[in-house]
């Protein structure tokens, strides 16, 4: 008997894991719920509720092939190993097969239980799967890993001209067990249940994540590199969370992109060569993670940054999180962010660097607060995100790059749609005052709005004083974008 533990590979396609278990005999499925571990990781309770949906999923088309999905409880992960040991002691498994993850926390959970499963004879296979390439593989000449995202691009690019990674056939049915599915939990403790609105913008299963996958490379990937970046367009792929939960693979996003480009990946429609090169950022924050562990353990990946004076600024950092800084941009993405689970790519960058460089919060702050609301939270992805836009991480914007969130808000919603969708109370604005309703002084008063928490200017010299007085550093000059 062959046992799969799910983890972040909520599928039945493309699943390497569970295809290589069921080509080599019965095979039973197991999820474990760790929410102790969960909170520790700063998981967001509507991506624990995403998991939860999507498993009743899972459960009901694994069902159909005779593969029952038993679900139990490590609280911790150091619990995994003790809980595994005693369900394959139960169901007499030889075999334990996983998808490999990637994170500190991750694989010494999966050394643990490899070691404790080994002592009693039990093989543990560890098969690559959320990855188009296997950490290690990607070299730089001198076999160190990459800092720089236009080189490690490079290499990807050479490997899948040579080789493409092949999409791994769906198991088979299998002949019924003696053995009846566990229910799946509708919540778990300590993790609210999000409201229902929320959870209509996600549905969950292999076929909704199909279906955006479906629509968005038959019409929407032509216009992405055009339309990506303006927030109030329905210009990107809203697979992020499907992806972060593995409801659907890196190879099948990349086969799709493909085959609307007729198979090139370096030429052809440049939306669909960007949306390639996003699954490459997206695999080379996992390569970062497995290469430089520090940003795991809540470190920059710049050694030399640790040494800013950020502000302890509890006022500005609550403003922040709760949408009132008085710049309609950040405001209106930060409800986005707390009633939807998710927020524009774009509009990440542009609130991340107003909170790291014009107020001048630790970037781990925010870090920590997108990881307790969003649906697609990444620990690779999000932490590559804020480093990036911190000025702290690998291939990171140069410390004297800031954004100017109003001339950002001008250029990226100059019709100020996004901004009205999520400030009504700034729709009478026209188009010209509501990226900057200070501008109208008294007049505005009559709208509740607050004032701006910072100046814009006097911040951004501040942050660019702060980050000069860093030591080894080189100024190669100003840009404000």
């Amino acid at each position: 008997m062959q046992l799969i533990w799910l983890r972040s590979d909520l599928r039945q396609h493309d699943n390497t894991a569970l295809a290589a278990a069921a080509a080599r005999g019965p095979t039973v499925a197991v999820y474990l719920l760790s929410p102790q571990q969960w909170l520790e990781h700063d998981d967001a309770p509507c991506k624990v509720d995403f998991w939860l949906r999507n498993l009743r999923e899972l459960s009901n088309s694994l069902a159909a092939l005779n593969i029952p999905l038993l679900i139990r409880t490590a609280a911790h992960w150091d619990q995994a190993p003790a809980e595994l040991l005693e369900l394959c002691r139960q169901l007499n498994i030889e075999a334990v097969h996983v998808n490999e993850e990637y994170g500190v926390h991750e694989s010494r959970r999966d050394a643990a239980v490899a070691e404790t499963l080994k002592a009693e004879g039990i093989t543990f296979h560890s098969h690559l799967d959320q990855l188009l390439f296997k950490p290690g593989t990607v070299l730089t000449k001198t076999d160190s890993y990459f800092k720089v995202f236009s080189q490690f691009r490079k290499v990807c690019y050479e490997r899948l001209h040579r080789s493409m990674p092949a999409l791994v056939k769906a198991p088979g049915k299998q002949a019924k067990l003696a053995i009846d599915s566990d229910p799946i939990p509708d919540s778990v403790k300590g993790f609210a249940t999000p409201s229902q609105s929320l959870r209509d913008l996600w549905p969950a299963g292999e076929q909704e994540a199909r279906r955006r996958l479906d629509t968005f490379t038959d019409a929407q990937i032509d216009y992405y590199q055009s339309e990506r970046d303006f927030p109030a367009k329905p210009g990107t792929s809203q697979l992020s969370a499907y992806l972060a939960a593995g409801v659907i693979s890196p190879r099948q996003c990349l086969h799709a992109a493909l085959q609307s480009n007729q198979g090139e990946f370096e030429s052809g429609k440049v939306g669909a060569v960007t949306w390639i090169n996003e699954l490459l950022w997206r695999e080379f924050y996992k390569h970062i993670l497995v290469g430089y562990p520090r940003v795991s353990r809540h470190r920059a990946f710049r050694p030399e940054t640790e040494a800013l004076a950020w502000r302890d600024a509890p006022e500005d950092l609550a403003a922040w999180q709760e949408a009132r800084t008085g710049l309609p941009i950040i405001d209106a993405a930060m409800r986005q962010l707390l009633e939807t689970g998710w927020m524009h790519n774009r509009l990440r960058m542009i609130v991340a660097m107003f909170l790291t460089k014009n107020l001048l919060i630790d970037w781990r702050e925010g870090e920590r607060f997108f990881m307790r609301h969003l649906i697609d939270g990444d620990l690779a992805a999000n932490n590559g995100g804020w480093q990036w836009s911190s000025s702290t991480g690998t291939d990171s914007a140069p410390y004297f790059r800031i954004f100017n969130p109003l001339s950002q808000s001008e250029k990226f919603d100059s019709e100020g749609l996004f901004i009205k969708h999520w400030l009504p109370e700034l729709a009478d604005l026209n188009k010209k005052e509501l990226h900057n309703p200070a501008n109208l002084g008294g007049l505005f008063g009559a709208v509740d709005y607050p004032s701006p928490i910072v100046n814009l200017s006097d911040s951004r010299q501040r942050a660019l004083a702060a980050f000069k007085n860093l030591p080894a550093r080189t100024s190669t000059g100003g840009d404000d974008e």
